[in-house]
């Protein structure tokens, strides 16, 4: 790696993690001021007013360091990356500006999937969107794809990732983390693996954003990042799992616990006749909580779970492996749900039996 790219990698994460590390106690103090704060209730575990702007920090940081990266010396190898930027940083400011609505005055869940849909719709207009796959079995890509195709693989991809994070976030520092071992791995794919050095300077941002955050959002946490936050960091990792390619793999390994805990939790709602989109407590770091264990030894689980299984995709470069790691995943994920299912409820009481 040339001394440059060094030099560009730590001013990317240098300005990235200062400005969300110094813009995070004026959002949790304007957040005060706003009234966007978050009442404890229900299923909320924290025992006081928090303010909900945390993502206006990240969002911010974000924002300037990508766009100041567009100046430093690196290769670019992308002749639209300019275009997909503009994707990534429009969609993005549109997922901020309606969860800082959605914070404030609390929309229904129809809404919010209309904006959802509206920032995917944004990224594919930019030309973000799932070309093709590499076959995990032969290594061959897929050939071209209808257009009505990929698009659609591209707005669920986006949607599915934004509703991810959303639903992650429940306990202090979970969705933060989770998000910024994603965007450490993509970097480190995509820099060192895929030699994509202007496009890893994308994910190292979101690394410094998350890292700069996370000192005031780990428990006990002092603020929370809101909608405002979660669904800027779900569509920003799922469009950054887009750009450059090779990379989705990558975030499916890192995001697998809380992408089959979604899967799992819309599949039990319906089997109940329950709203899927109806919150509870029967995400699986709530049931884990429930089981007695603390809010940090639930979330350092997580991110050693999640850094093993994106530790794979960096150390292989075989796709019949990381298939295999899936799989192996997914029995693993499946078998610990039903165990916790079988000690708490939904509505948080430890079950009875043995």
């Amino acid at each position: 790696m040339k001394a440059d790219h060094a030099l560009s990698f730590l001013v990317v994460l240098s300005v990235s993690f200062g400005l969300s590390f110094a813009l995070t106690p004026v959002a949790r103090r304007m957040g005060k001021r706003w009234g966007v704060v978050d009442v404890p209730r229900g299923r909320h575990v924290h025992p006081h007013v928090m303010s909900k702007l945390g993502g206006m920090a990240m969002f911010v940081a974000f924002t300037a360091t990508a766009i100041l990266a567009q100046f430093l010396p690196v290769v670019r190898t992308d002749d639209q990356e300019i275009i997909r930027l503009t994707g990534l940083l429009v969609g993005g400011a549109f997922l901020f500006f309606v969860g800082m609505l959605d914070d404030k005055y609390e929309f229904g869940a129809l809404p919010q999937y209309i904006a959802q849909l509206a920032a995917a719709a944004i990224a594919v207009s930019f030309l973000i969107i799932i070309e093709r796959f590499n076959n995990p079995l032969t290594g061959q890509q897929t050939p071209d794809w209808p257009y009505i195709v990929t698009v659609t693989l591209t707005l669920f991809w986006l949607g599915i990732m934004m509703n991810t994070v959303n639903w992650l976030d429940g306990l202090d520092g979970l969705a933060a983390g989770v998000c910024g071992i994603a965007a450490l791995m993509m970097f480190l794919h995509a820099a060192f693996r895929l030699d994509q050095v202007s496009v890893s300077l994308l994910p190292l941002a979101l690394l410094g954003v998350t890292l700069g955050f996370l000192p005031y959002n780990f428990h006990p946490a002092r603020i929370f990042m809101g909608s405002n936050g979660a669904l800027f960091l779900g569509y920003t990792t799922g469009v950054l799992g887009i750009i450059g390619g090779a990379k989705m793999a990558t975030v499916l390994l890192v995001m697998g616990l809380p992408l089959l805990d979604v899967v799992w939790q819309i599949a039990r709602r319906v089997s109940v006749g329950k709203n899927p989109t109806e919150g509870d407590r029967g995400h699986v770091h709530y049931r884990l909580l429930d089981m007695g264990l603390s809010q940090r030894q639930i979330v350092l689980g997580y991110y050693a779970f999640c850094t093993v299984f994106g530790a794979i995709a960096l150390v292989t470069a075989s796709r019949p492996f990381k298939l295999i790691a899936l799989l192996v995943m997914g029995v693993v994920l499946l078998v610990g749900f039903v165990i916790v299912a079988r000690h708490t409820t939904p509505e948080g009481d430890p079950s009875k039996s043995n």
